[in-house]
């Protein structure tokens, strides 16, 4: 399957095009999909001298890796406040620093592996979209006071100076939260990790596996691996073929486009660097690239719309009802993904059985958390570490089977609608 036209693949490096399986090949371990968490897994893993084969379905970072909203900031799907109320400070704290580690994971590759293509660019800003300057100040000395990470406040004068725009009130800005190119990335950690070793087998779609003594055997259509750690990092392409972690998530598709050149007019929308979001519970989130277009993504959905008309049409709304003066931009690509979305926002992160790992489920902020995953489980493949007993209480919660994606698109609707009556009512 040739990868999907995006923005990122039509601003790629070379992609390398790697065999697929046609052997019966031996290792110690085997990662099942080459998307952030898995290609992380897999050179952490290489570094400290594991034999890693890597299969990918279809391409590296051919699904949400590489057509993501390329913001790396710290926390998880789940807010800190919500992971603090139901496990306690002391363990929300630590998932916390977690986060943050991943993405220094994230700026350090980028930094000693000389990564070329990545373009990462500093600062995230998260705005309001009614007054709350009190709530807002409250969140960022909680951070501060109980998470020891310092942010900036913005007031409602400094944010539309950089956003311009009357739909927005005050801002949080976080200057080492990070924005890049993530498919080129992944393509450099691919390089990477084939350099010191690593093996990569592409168009090789895990069919099923099963236990022989104490070893795990994968089966493709025309090979197969056996190895003593099997990691899975499928995400929302992954299928029954995953077994029970199949049921612990759902495939959530979120929606992206990119404007046509605005030239000097990008001034009139944004003068900032920083990649915006808002703090809706289905926000919108983009970023210029190229100095003068807008990559924008929002929506959520368990329906994955191909239509490319469509999408744009849908995303240009959102556009140009916080940014009237985009009204006549052109939408120039239009393209969707598919999230693993778990019920409880936090990811599959640990051990399934002896010698069997879940990696997977970071959608909804998946740059940091995808990449501290697979060093955590990089860890407990070597026996190094723990860190994976941290997210038990969330691990394998089940998806609710086939009434799941109903009820789904049941609450992204009711959100949408909280989010409609709180702006108005604190607007």
């Amino acid at each position: 399957m040739s990868f999907p036209t995006t923005w990122y693949s039509q601003t790629s490096l070379p992609r390398a095009v790697r065999p697929a399986l046609n052997t019966d090949e031996t290792c110690d371990a085997c990662i099942i999909g080459a998307g952030i968490a898995g290609l992380t897994a897999a050179l952490e893993l290489t570094r400290r001298g594991k034999r890693v084969i890597i299969l990918e379905a279809h391409q590296v970072a051919w699904g949400a890796s590489g057509r993501n909203g390329g913001v790396v900031s710290p926390g998880w799907a789940e807010g800190s406040g919500a992971i603090r109320k139901k496990l306690g400070l002391e363990h929300a704290k630590a998932l916390f620093q977690m986060s943050v580690e991943g993405v220094e994971i994230v700026r350090r590759n980028i930094a000693e592996l000389a990564l070329t293509g990545c373009d990462p660019s500093a600062g995230t800003i998260r705005v309001k979209r009614y007054d709350d300057s009190t709530g807002v100040k409250n969140h960022i000395d909680s951070m501060g006071r109980d998470f020891g990470y310092a942010l900036n406040y913005l007031d409602t004068a400094q944010v539309r100076e950089r956003a311009h725009t009357l739909r927005y009130f005050q801002g949080v800005e976080d200057p080492n939260a990070l924005h890049f190119h993530p498919l080129n990335y992944c393509l450099g950690l691919a390089q990477a990790i084939e350099a010191i070793g690593g093996r990569m087998f592409e168009q090789s779609k895990m069919l099923a596996w099963r236990r022989e003594g104490a070893d795990n055997i994968v089966q493709t259509a025309h090979g197969s691996v056996r190895c003593q750690d099997l990691v899975f990092c499928a995400g929302g392409y992954g299928g029954p073929e995953l077994q029970k972690l199949s049921r612990a998530y759902l495939p959530i598709a979120t929606y992206v486009v990119l404007t046509e050149h605005l030239g000097d007019s990008i001034k009139t929308v944004l003068d900032s660097g920083a990649a915006f979001s808002d703090d809706r519970r289905a926000s919108d989130y983009y970023r210029i690239v190229e100095g003068d277009r807008l990559l924008w993504g929002g929506r959520i959905t368990t329906r994955n719309e191909q239509n490319e008309q469509a999408l744009a049409a849908m995303l240009k709304a959102d556009m140009v009802a916080v940014y009237p003066q985009l009204a006549s931009v052109r939408i120039e690509l239009a393209w969707s993904g598919l999230m693993g979305y778990s019920t409880n926002k936090m990811p599959n992160l640990g051990m399934l059985e002896p010698g069997v790992w879940a990696c997977t489920s970071f959608g909804g902020h998946g740059l940091n958390t995808g990449s501290i995953g697979g060093r955590v489980i990089a860890e407990a493949v070597c026996g190094e570490s723990a860190r994976y007993d941290l997210f038990k209480p969330y691990l394998l919660d089940w998806n609710g089977g086939p009434f799941g994606r109903v009820a789904a698109n049941a609450i992204y609707q009711s959100l949408k609608v909280m989010d409609f009556v709180q702006e108005r009512l604190r607007g």
